[in-house]
């Protein structure tokens, strides 16, 4: 919904629909039940016309942003901004956890690959596909058996996505692999910081 005093969206929407999320996570642990529920809601919440805060659209020249949307009290799972520039992207990496992705802006051109095992490791990479997911398309980015990919910002304007994950995603050890050599390196993404309104 849209404030027409302040000219920005209120928070209504978003509120419900990570209530509703929150019932899904506390109703099961079966990842790609909990991940199509999940689709499902972001689809609706993505129809409905909801606008994020106009701070949580900013980009950076340097790199992709994450911004926190929500963390559960537990760390059980978020709801992330993440917003590109046109042309930025992402290494190969991993999410060790289930996560859905869903368009808000922009559009996101997604390379997969799949899960090497552990003896796979120090091996190339083996693709699985392409995709260009566009304005209100959601995605089931990953499950736990099955999260490496990339991502690139692909378009004249920002891509902004609205993502789930199955834990604190800023604060997980996750992998980045180069696709030629299967080398892994470990990372923690971290979360940007929210910045302030200019409204």
């Amino acid at each position: 919904m849209i404030n027409a005093a302040a000219g920005v969206a209120t928070p209504d929407a978003l509120h419900a629909f990570i209530d509703d999320v929150g019932l899904v996570v506390s109703a099961t642990r079966d990842e790609h039940e909990i991940t199509q529920r999940v689709a499902d809601r972001l689809s609706a919440l993505l129809a409905s016309g909801y606008l994020l805060p106009l701070e949580l659209t900013r980009t950076s020249d340097e790199r992709h942003l994450n911004y926190p949307l929500h963390v559960a009290p537990d760390d059980s799972w978020c709801v992330a901004a993440v917003v590109w520039k046109a042309g930025q992207r992402t290494p190969v990496h991993s999410h060790e956890t289930w996560g859905v992705a869903g368009i808000y802006s922009g559009a996101e051109h997604e390379s997969r690959y799949v899960k090497p095992t552990a003896d796979e490791r120090g091996t190339p990479l083996t693709p699985t596909g392409e995709q260009v997911w566009r304005r209100g398309q959601v995605t089931v980015c990953c499950t736990t058996d099955d999260d490496v990919h990339s991502v690139a910002a692909v378009g004249d304007e920002p891509t902004i996505g609205i993502h789930v994950y199955g834990g604190n995603i800023g604060t997980l050890q996750r992998r980045s692999y180069d696709p030629a050599t299967g080398t892994v390196h470990w990372f923690v993404s971290g979360w940007d910081p929210r910045p302030a309104a200019t409204y």
